[in-house]
């Protein structure tokens, strides 16, 4: 009995031949081996016809003669005897047939020849047989002209390819270069990515989900006098799922959704890049209502201006402005809407930015504590996790990860779990997976002295002691004195989530960043190189608290950060008598917090002394050991407390809600927030 939802066997198709030019190349290569092949044990030589004669008179060793009566020539085989000294260079075997060995003469008349041939058989010189052929043309032909018609049909079958007729436009060939390589994306494609799949980011969601209610529904908006946007550039950090959300828009709109990456415009030709901005905006216009997505839009649309070697003939530039007039220029793209990202929003050219062309600027940033839930359950899907695992605290351990570092979590903590033959993925996996992606993977067998052991022991102790102490330092999660990449210990903290970041918090970090140091000099009497990490990044906290917040005493409210990325870093915008106030400022910002944690060290000796002796045993302690030790810490809210924010009150609802001051590195201080390591 045939299987269900089996469809019926119909009739037979019957079979039908298709030519192919394939057909044609078998055909010249069998006529060619044929050819050169055939025959390929015949061996010819061209001799005298006296020569010849004597061959049959003298040597009696012509067994066959072949007169051709059209080219006057006859052909002779020779016996094996004569072949070999007739020919004396070619390699015969010594024993068994030569095989066909012919000399070739030219005669006056075939009568001739033949009334000679009747003297040698009375003569008894020739007993062989005759035969006559009259040859034909077409082989000189074909040997005269095949070369040729096989390098007419080489450079034909070249044109070809060149010109993508195989392939239709866009094949790939030279003369196709410039058509558009955007990927065409439609209702029926079979893998979609919907707004479900993308977790957190609610508000940049609603700016595009208005966007594709823009084409759905254009009457909507349009009654009232209103425009449709005509771009949206999504900015944000690495990670964050700009082009996540891009794919979601493919999946959601029920129009034609081009996508294309920036460096696809580039390329070696002149005037490719162009060619392909106008090939795209002309299959857009075509399938209008349409959105069409360029990723990564910096590849070409840097400012102009910046590369002054290459002038007016860059090529990038040329590119740029042909996207320019395609977006806003005097032409119309009605119904086609231009999405892009990029993270790198800095750089792009102005002309670029302004509305008209972008009318919306989308910026999507990490993830907060609640967004960083909802991507956690978006990746935990596919993942047997234990019943137990609190996804809430696994968000808090990860602050400052984008969404590409979550799933990198989620999938690490799988496969540690798969490591050791689990069944489900439990806290712990999720754990080792977080210290393995910030501090690396754990070193045991590098080899460390106890003398080693012991500084790193004090070292790290220092820094949990002395964070432990001050109000607005982060709180302590894990300190361990194991390997970890290039860090011979580490400790992990907690960092509470906030807008703005006042003084207060900056100089605790930096006293908390500086009790390694501080430690290793009270408790060992000598300091060491591994406090090297430390040492950088208070340094650049403290410019920055100097340089780019105002917040020295000697230089309030001034601010030396140029947002815009337009100064180049080639000049400094103070004077050399400043920047020596600057230097001054910074060092004794940092000389006041180290002895400042010194302080704090002297004061808790004792509890140091047996934090370091545990961190020696067992090489790793949380915050229970810590609170066992020093007790609990005092403070709980502390934000709201340093702020004094009272509900209703305007003037803390504004403050709190001002623009963030921009940091000195922001790669660097998204790394800070997550871990504090040092190295030798």
């Amino acid at each position: 009995m045939p299987p269900k939802n089996t469809p019926p066997a119909g009739p037979p198709k019957p079979f039908k031949m298709r030519f192919s030019i394939w057909w044609m190349y078998a055909i010249i290569f069998a006529v060619i081996f044929g050819i050169v092949y055939l025959d390929r044990n015949e061996v010819t030589k061209e001799v005298s016809f006296t020569e010849f004669c004597s061959f049959v008179e003298r040597d009696h060793g012509i067994t066959k003669i072949i007169i051709n009566t059209d080219g006057k020539t006859a052909q002779g085989l020779l016996t094996d005897s004569l072949a070999r000294k007739v020919f004396k260079n070619t390699n015969f075997s010594e024993k068994g047939s030569v095989g066909n060995a012919y000399v070739i003469a030219n005669i006056s008349s075939a009568d001739d020849l033949t009334r000679r041939i009747d003297q040698w058989r009375s003569d008894g010189a020739f007993t062989g047989s005759v035969d006559y052929e009259k040859s034909s043309p077409y082989g000189s032909i074909l040997i005269n002209f095949l070369p040729f018609a096989l390098l007419i049909g080489f450079w034909i079958w070249m044109m070809r390819r060149m010109s993508g007729g195989a392939g239709g436009p866009g094949g790939g060939g030279v003369f196709s270069v410039g058509k558009s390589k955007a990927m065409l994306f439609d209702k029926d494609n079979a893998d979609k990515v919907t707004f479900k799949d993308v977790a957190g980011l609610s508000e940049a969601k609603t700016e595009i989900e208005e966007i594709v209610s823009f084409l759905r529904k254009p009457d909507r908006y349009t009654a009232l006098g209103g425009k449709i946007p005509k771009g949206a550039l999504l900015v944000g950090p690495p990670g964050t799922g700009k082009t996540l959300l891009a794919k979601a828009v493919a999946g959601e709109a029920d129009v034609p959704f081009f996508s294309m990456s920036g460096s696809d415009f580039v390329e070696m030709f002149v005037g490719v890049g162009a060619s392909r901005v106008r090939d795209l905006f002309r299959q857009a216009k075509e399938k209008a209502p349409c959105i069409v997505f360029i990723d990564e839009i910096d590849a070409v649309g840097r400012a102009r201006g910046r590369n002054a070697g290459m002038g007016g003939n860059d090529e990038r530039e040329n590119t740029l402005n042909q996207l320019l007039t395609e977006m806003d220029g005097f032409g119309s793209n009605s119904g086609v809407i231009i999405l892009a990202a990029t993270n790198r929003a800095d750089i792009l050219d102005k002309a670029l930015m302004r509305a008209g062309r972008f009318d919306r600027q989308i910026y999507v940033d990490l993830p907060d504590l609640p967004d960083r839930v909802e991507i956690f359950k978006v990746h935990l899907r596919k993942v047997k996790t234990a019943p137990d695992l609190d996804v809430e605290l696994l968000a808090r351990q990860t602050p400052g990860f984008s969404g590409a570092d979550i799933a990198n979590v989620c999938n690490e903590a799988a496969l540690i779990a798969a490591r050791h033959d689990k069944d489900f993925v439990s806290k712990e996996d999720f754990s080792a997976a977080v210290d393995r992606i910030i501090g690396g993977l754990e070193k045991r067998s590098k080899i460390t002295t106890d003398a080693e052991k012991k500084a790193i022991a004090v070292h790290e102790a220092g820094h949990a002691t002395v964070s432990w102490h001050l109000q607005y330092a982060n709180p302590l999660v894990k300190v361990t004195i194991v390997p970890r990449g290039k860090a011979l210990g580490a400790a992990w903290y907690l960092p509470e989530e906030r807008q703005i970041t006042p003084s207060q918090v900056l100089l605790d970090e930096i006293c908390a960043t500086l009790g390694g140091r501080a430690a290793e000099e009270l408790f060992l009497g000598r300091i060491s190189t591994g406090a090297a990490n430390d040492l950088e990044r208070v340094t650049k906290q403290a410019y920055a608290m100097v340089v780019y917040y105002g917040m020295s005493d000697r230089m309030p409210n001034l601010c030396y950060y140029d947002s815009t990325g337009q100064d180049m870093g080639f000049s400094k915008p103070y004077s050399n008598e400043r920047a020596k106030v600057i230097d001054e400022e910074v060092s004794r910002i940092i000389s006041e917090q180290y002895e400042r944690a010194k302080d704090l060290l002297r004061k808790h000796a004792e509890g140091h002394g047996r934090l370091a002796d545990t961190l020696i045993t067992r090489e790793v302690i949380y915050t229970d050991d810590v609170k066992e030790i020093f007790g609990p810490r005092p403070w709980t809210s502390r934000t709201d407390e340093l702020f004094g924010k009272k509900d209703g009150d305007p003037a803390s609802e504004a403050t709190a809600t001002g623009p963030t001051p921009p940091p000195i590195d922001v790669e660097a201080t998204e790394v800070d927030e997550k871990h504090d390591s040092d190295s030798n």
